[in-house]
């Protein structure tokens, strides 16, 4: 088997979905300040998709008196790999949050929701409609597509082995400190070196939502236009060394962690061997040396708030 393809047929990262007591607020900072298009709104849903994305939305924010993460979604490269799939989280004791079928979200598709080991709710689909979409322009600041999702976890081995063994993630590269043990996963479905990533934190929640942009220009004036708004930059300007991408991290007037990025590494080889990286040394955190070192205060801000959805499925 080719290490860059998921063993169950999962595809890529499709949406995350939010819920956020203050909509209008994140309305307007996603739409007029981050650069995602609104595409269409439901009572309290607003769906916004990347520019240069096929995906039908990238992030869907839906109003509630609780901030929570409603769900990750995952694509899947049939009907009879979510079948499949539903089919093996049973055997392997997980709750479904919702059989295989039709899908009831813009774009339609067919689907699955489980809960992972952590309470977050997961979804899994196939045959969702395209969009429209273009090639963005040189010059011009606005996410091209999602690049991934990282959650904190209290247990980040626990979590990391239920991805890796219940959905077939592949684990890329670990971050670790040495007072204080493994601090980060990166797990990849496909080539890019990860979709996902699970940070140690003190509870279950967002840790960020990461955008790519067309390139390194785009990136750097993205990152300027934002910080031009007032918006309140955790860290970058800066280059990791894991995954090699760049990294600008902002918070949403939430408090949820949004990063742009560009020319994360994509995977050449399938004898591909994790590193474990020490964060504790400026070159792992970023390559550049442009961005403030990582202190606890960093760290700190994007443990973000307790999770209030976790085994509550979400209503949507």
């Amino acid at each position: 088997m080719s290490g860059h393809l998921n063993a169950h047929g999962i595809t890529h990262l499709r949406h995350v979905d939010l819920a956020v007591p203050d909509f209008a607020v994140q309305r307007s900072f996603y739409t007029d300040t981050w650069g995602l298009t609104e595409v269409g709104t439901d009572g309290g849903l607003s769906y916004l998709a990347a520019e240069g994305s096929p995906e039908q939305y990238v992030v869907r924010l839906r109003q509630d008196a609780d901030k929570r993460l409603d769900l990750i979604a995952f694509g899947a490269e049939s009907e009879a790999a979510v079948d499949a799939l539903a089919q093996r989280l049973e055997g392997l004791g997980d709750r479904l949050v919702s059989a295989p079928g039709p899908l009831q979200t813009a774009g339609g598709g067919y689907g699955l929701r489980v809960f992972d080991v952590d309470g977050r709710t997961v979804e899994i689909s196939t045959g969702v409609a395209t969009r429209t979409h273009r090639p963005v322009e040189e010059g011009e600041a606005v996410p091209v597509r999602l690049s991934h999702a990282v959650i904190n976890s209290d247990d980040i081995d626990r979590t990391r082995a239920w991805y890796t063994e219940h959905l077939g993630f592949m684990l890329s590269d670990t971050l670790a400190s040495p007072h204080m043990g493994q601090m980060m996963h990166f797990l990849r479905c496909n080539d890019w070196h990860h979709s996902l990533a699970i940070a140690r934190g003190p509870h279950v929640s967002v840790h960020h939502v990461s955008f790519e942009m067309r390139g390194l220009d785009e990136y750097m004036r993205g990152t300027g236009r934002v910080m031009r708004a007032g918006i309140k930059k955790v860290w970058g300007p800066g280059r990791h060394l894991a995954g090699n991408n760049t990294f600008s991290y902002f918070l949403d007037p939430s408090g949820n962690t949004m990063e742009y990025t560009t020319e994360l590494e994509r995977l050449e080889t399938d004898e591909w061997h994790p590193s474990i990286y020490d964060i504790s040394d400026p070159m792992t955190q970023d390559q550049w040396g442009t961005s403030d070192p990582m202190s606890e205060l960093i760290a700190r801000e994007s443990f973000n708030d307790v999770d209030r959805g976790l085994f509550v499925a979400p209503p949507v």
